[in-house]
C-alpha cells in the first residue's frame, strides 16, 4: 500500500474526494489540514504557519510522500515559493514533498505546453500573483479568466459543468494547453471532455498534483478518464 499525504485546507473539500475518484487500488489518501476559509494573501500567509506541525503529523502515520495541496498557497509569494515550501515539509518530517504550484510547473513542461490558458475560481489579487508566477517560470499566459471567489467552500461547492464553461469561454486557440487552477475547484470530471473538444492537454492542480507525487515516488501507473497527463503520465 501506498501512502500518499496530503496537507490542505482546511476548507478543500474536493481534493481528497478527486485522489480518491482518480486513484486504482493499492493506494491510501491520508490528509491534514490548515486553517483557511478565504482564498487571499492574508489568508494563505497565516495558514502555511503551521506547515511544519502538520507534515510532522503525516510523518505519524508513515506516508510515502506529502503534497501541499493548494495552488494558490504555494506561489503568492512569487518564484520559488514553492520549492520553499516543499523544503519546510521535507526538513519537518524527513519526506519527500510536492507543491501544487511546482507541480502544474512541471506538468506543462512535461505536455510541451509553453502558451497556456488559465481558469481559476480567483478574486484578481490571487490571479494576478498567479499570472506573474507563471511568467516567471517562463510561460506565455495567453488568456486568464477567474470567477471572483474568495470563499472556499463556494469554490468546493462548483460544478466540473463551471469548469467546462469557463474553459471554453476563452481564448484557447492559442494556446498550447489549458490548467484550471485551484486543488478546491472541481474540475476532474471536465478534462476528458475538454479535451476532445479543444483538441488540446488540459491539467488541474489537482491531476497535476496526483502526477507529480507519483513520480516522485518512481510509480509510473496510466490512470484513464481524467486526461492526457495521467493516462500518458509522461
Amino acid at each position: 500500500m501506498t501512502r500518499l499525504g496530503l496537507i490542505i485546507p482546511s476548507s478543500n473539500t474536493t481534493m481528497e474526494a478527486e485522489f480518491h475518484e482518480m486513484l486504482p487500488k493499492g493506494f491510501s489518501v491520508h490528509a491534514a489540514r490548515l486553517r483557511l476559509t478565504e482564498v487571499t494573501v492574508q489568508g494563505l500567509a497565516e495558514m502555511e504557519e503551521g506547515i511544519e506541525e502538520e507534515a510532522l503529523k503525516l510523518a505519524d502515520a508513515s506516508v510515502n510522500i506529502i503534497g501541499y495541496g493548494c495552488t494558490s498557497g504555494s506561489l503568492f509569494r512569487g518564484l520559488g515559493h514553492d520549492k520553499i515550501i516543499e523544503e519546510r515539509i521535507e526538513k519537518a518530517s524527513g519526506i519527500p514533498a510536492v507543491a501544487t504550484a511546482g507541480a502544474v510547473v512541471s506538468a506543462l513542461k512535461a505536455l510541451n505546453i509553453k502558451r497556456v490558458a488559465v481558469a481559476t475560481p480567483y478574486i484578481d489579487e490571487i490571479n494576478d500573483l498567479e499570472e506573474e508566477f507563471l511568467l516567471a517560470n517562463g510561460f506565455q499566459v495567453v488568456d486568464f479568466r477567474g470567477l471572483g471567489i474568495k470563499d472556499n467552500i463556494k469554490i468546493g461547492k462548483l460544478s466540473g459543468q463551471t469548469a467546462y464553461e469557463l474553459v471554453m469561454g476563452m481564448r484557447c486557440k492559442e494556446a498550447d494547453g489549458v490548467f484550471i487552477s485551484c486543488t478546491n475547484f472541481p474540475t476532474i470530471s471536465s478534462i476528458e471532455r475538454l479535451e476532445k473538444t479543444l483538441r488540446k492537454p488540459v491539467i488541474s492542480s489537482n491531476t497535476a498534483t496526483l502526477w507529480a507525487m507519483l513520480k516522485r515516488c518512481s510509480i509510473s501507473i496510466k490512470i484513464k478518464g481524467f486526461g492526457i497527463l495521467l493516462e500518458g503520465m509522461l
